[in-house]
C-alpha cells in the first residue's frame, strides 16, 4: 500500500503541474471517461451494451438491435448523471444527503422513475451474498448521519472510497445503489483534484469481495487497496494522455490532443 500511495502522490503532482490544461485535450479526455464511467458502471450491474454501443446510444441516440429499452435508458440516464456530477464538482457546496438522492434520481430517471431518489420501504438483499442491509425503517436516520459525515469528510481519496463503502453498506435504494455510490465517490475525487475512477467489468468480483469483507469483518483494508490501485492506474492514463497533448508534443513524436485521447480509448479497450 505504501508503494501505491507514493505512486499516487507522484502522479497527482504530475497532474497538478499540467494545470491549467488545454481545453481541447481536457474535453476529449473527459468525454471519453464520461462514456467509460457509464459503460463500466452499468456493465457490472448486468447491462449488456458494449463500450462502443454505449457511446453510440449516448452520442448519436442510436438504438442497438437485440438490446432492451431499459439498457438504452440506463446509458442515457447514467451519462446525464455523470455530466451533472461534473458540474457539481466545480461548485463549493459540500456533498450532502440531498446530493446523494439527486444523483440516484438522475441515474434512474428514465429507466426506473418510480424509485428515483426514493428510499426503499422494503428489505434489500444481494443474491448470493450473506450481507444483511439495515432495516428500511432505520434508513432515513442512517442517511441523515451519512450526510452529516459527508459534509465534514476530508478531500482525500481515502474519504472518497469510504463514502462509496458507507453508502453501499446502507443500501438505501431499491436499485442503483452501486451506481450512485460510484458517482458519489468520483464527485469527491474530482473535488480533491483527482481523476474519476471506473470499476471495469473484470474488476467486479474483486470489488464485490472487498465490499463483502468490509461489511462482514469490518475490514476496509481490501476495499481501500482495490480503489487506490485503480486510482493509481487511472492517474497514469490521465497524465500520459495530457502530456502527449502539450503544445509541441508532436515535434517530439507525441500525439496531438485528439490522438492522445484516442490512445487512451484504445488502451482501455
Amino acid at each position: 500500500m505504501d508503494a501505491v500511495l507514493a505512486s499516487i502522490y507522484s502522479r497527482k503532482a504530475a497532474l497538478d503541474r499540467l494545470r491549467p490544461m488545454s481545453d481541447a485535450a481536457l474535453r476529449q479526455l473527459q468525454k471519453y471517461y464520461d462514456v467509460e464511467l457509464t459503460y463500466t458502471s452499468n456493465a457490472i450491474e448486468g447491462n449488456t451494451l458494449t463500450h462502443r454501443e454505449t457511446a453510440e446510444v449516448i452520442e448519436h441516440g442510436i438504438t442497438v438491435g437485440g438490446k432492451t429499452l431499459k439498457e438504452h435508458l440506463e446509458a442515457v440516464d447514467h451519462y446525464a448523471a455523470v455530466l451533472w456530477m461534473r458540474e457539481l464538482a466545480a461548485r463549493d457546496a459540500p456533498a450532502s444527503e440531498n446530493v446523494v438522492r439527486e444523483l440516484h434520481r438522475r441515474i434512474v430517471a428514465r429507466s426506473e422513475p418510480e424509485i428515483a431518489g426514493i428510499y426503499s420501504p422494503h428489505r434489500r438483499r444481494i443474491a448470493g451474498s450473506p450481507v444483511v442491509f439495515p432495516n428500511p425503517l432505520k434508513v432515513p436516520e442512517l442517511m441523515a448521519a451519512f450526510g452529516a459525515w459527508l459534509a465534514q469528510a476530508p478531500a482525500t481519496p481515502e474519504a472518497a472510497f469510504e463514502a462509496h463503502f458507507r453508502l453501499t453498506a446502507i443500501h438505501p435504494f431499491s436499485d442503483g445503489n452501486g451506481r450512485t455510490a460510484r458517482l458519489l465517490m468520483n464527485l469527491l475525487l474530482l473535488r480533491a483534484g483527482y481523476a474519476p475512477v471506473a470499476v471495469r467489468p473484470e474488476d467486479r468480483k474483486a470489488c464485490l469481495d472487498a465490499l463483502e469483507r468490509g461489511s462482514l469483518a469490518d475490514d476496509l483494508g481490501p476495499f481501500q487497496r482495490f480503489f487506490h490501485a485503480r486510482l493509481d492506474a487511472t492517474l497514469a492514463e490521465y497524465v500520459s494522455a495530457l502530456q502527449e497533448a502539450l503544445p509541441g508534443a508532436g515535434e517530439t513524436g507525441l500525439a496531438d490532443p485528439h490522438r492522445a485521447s484516442q490512445r487512451v480509448v484504445k488502451k482501455a479497450r
